[in-house]
């Protein structure tokens, strides 16, 4: 058979529950800490940022969260979204594995992040807030929160790293399409940017930086909450709605898999695919092995350290334990802006911690020849960041043929690259380059994690 195959899930099996792992880990997360007095944080801390319905949800450990059923009425715009068998790429490739992935580009904005970009603007309607700021790299998270504002009547305020911003201008042009304001950041509205502007007027920018603007304009403003697109629990929560929705399409092609790939850069959409399969392992099912893939020019779980740090370059976050590589680290411009973050999220930290997960790492010119052997075998063009899990679902076939094993390989395909081409005519014109992180920088960002007694 050399057509791939689809498993698609009817309206009316759509997840109700959120999974949350929570509830299942053998060791607790350890907890976040507020900065001056490094103690748990509590409601009262996050209450400037959420609204409560999304702090319960960051705190909680019951096993399974409901969906409102408006929420659950948004997703049925594209959800539940296709699961495929990727014979194509399997003959291509010449290997005895058998290669399925869960494809999130088919939402609106193109990608997995209205998976919780719809709940969480929909909660911040309920709470009767007024304004949204928020960062983004490449602009998936943004245009998803952009949509996601439209729906709910909210306004949206995007911080966009500079050099995301000045190599995907259609990604911003969807955001303002939407109704969004898109600020490179950088910027002069408001205190941290104009911090980092005064010591490098021509800073790339990072996500650590936009963070810090987007956070310091919400915890100035009553009117106005933060919304975040990775690295939260809460956030990874709404996220595994992809996982729940594959374990049933995964049981309707009669297989199950092996091997579970993703990308990762603040971890949400490898820990959507992935938590779901983990917490029936945690709770006496097989084991399989989970492959988080990140970028070689930011490599958080490979290279990064373990240990409480701020979320944002300016400090202005609570303190999380975390791989990270420092939060004043600015990665290389690659042109996988999603995956540029200094941290991993907490939870996938931790489960990394814990052994219960693997993490690899690979440059940029090996994601997107990955992901144009993907796109001429399947003929989804992938989001750069998709590419890294392309690239390691690809690695591990070639292991099952050199071994002669028939393992089957689950990957989660989070978004297309329609609005990425720019990266791929520069892949096609031997232009794009691996672009190492400065070993001096990572050292130097290192130095200066916050000092937390044991």
């Amino acid at each position: 058979m050399s057509q791939r195959t689809k498993f698609l899930l009817d309206e009316s099996r759509m997840p109700t529950h959120w999974y949350n792992i929570a509830a299942d880990l053998p060791v607790p997360l350890p907890a976040v800490l507020h900065p001056g007095t490094l103690q748990p944080v509590g409601p009262d801390d996050l209450a400037p940022l959420f609204p409560m319905e999304l702090i319960r949800q960051e705190v909680s450990t019951e096993r399974e969260i409901e969906i409102p059923e408006p929420v659950r009425e948004v997703f049925r715009l594209w959800r539940p979204s296709p699961l495929f068998r990727a014979h194509r790429l399997e003959k291509m490739l010449g290997t005895p594995a058998k290669i399925y992935y869960k494809y999130e580009g088919v939402s609106p904005a193109g990608s997995h992040k209205p998976n919780t970009a719809i709940p969480q603007a929909w909660y911040n309607a309920q709470a009767g807030t007024r304004k949204l700021t928020t960062e983004t790299g490449a602009g998936q998270w943004g245009t998803s929160l952009s949509f996601a504002g439209s729906l709910f009547g909210i306004e949206v305020q995007v911080f966009q790293v500079r050099v995301s911003y000045d190599q995907k201008p259609y990604r911003r042009a969807v955001m303002e399409t939407y109704g969004a304001t898109c600020v490179p950041s950088p910027s002069n509205l408001t205190n941290s940017g104009r911090a980092i502007l005064a010591r490098d007027p021509n800073h790339p920018g990072s996500l650590g930086i936009a963070i810090s603007e987007a956070v310091e304009i919400a915890a100035t403003n009553d009117d106005t909450k933060y919304a975040l697109g990775s690295v939260l629990n809460h956030v990874l929560l709404h996220q595994t709605i992809t996982g729940l929705e594959a374990i049933e399409q995964m049981q309707m092609a009669g297989d199950d898999p092996d091997v579970i790939v993703g990308c990762t850069g603040g971890g949400s959409n490898f820990a959507g695919i992935a938590t779901p399969f983990l917490g029936l392992q945690l709770r006496g099912g097989r084991k399989r092995r989970f492959v988080a893939v990140e970028p070689a020019a930011c490599p958080s779980l490979t290279r990064g350290r373990y240990a409480y740090d701020f979320g944002d370059t300016a400090h202005l976050t609570p303190l999380t334990k975390m791989h990270t590589l420092g939060s004043t680290f600015t990665p290389p411009g690659f042109q996988s802006g999603g995956l540029r973050y200094h941290g991993m999220a907490p939870l996938v930290s931790h489960l990394k911690e814990l052994g219960l997960i693997e993490a690899t790492a690979y440059h940029q010119t090996a994601c997107f020849e990955a992901g144009v052997m993907f796109a001429r075998a399947e003929g989804i063009v992938p989001a750069p960041e998709a590419n890294h899990a392309v690239k390691g679902a690809i690695v591990e076939a070639l292991r099952c043929k050199a071994e002669g094993r028939s393992e089957t390989i689950l990957f989660n395909l989070c978004g297309h690259g329609h609005f990425d081409m720019a990266s791929y005519s520069s892949y096609m014109a031997g232009k794009l380059v691996d672009q190492p992180y400065d070993e001096a920088e990572l050292a130097m960002a290192l130095s200066g994690l916050p000092s937390v007694p044991a």
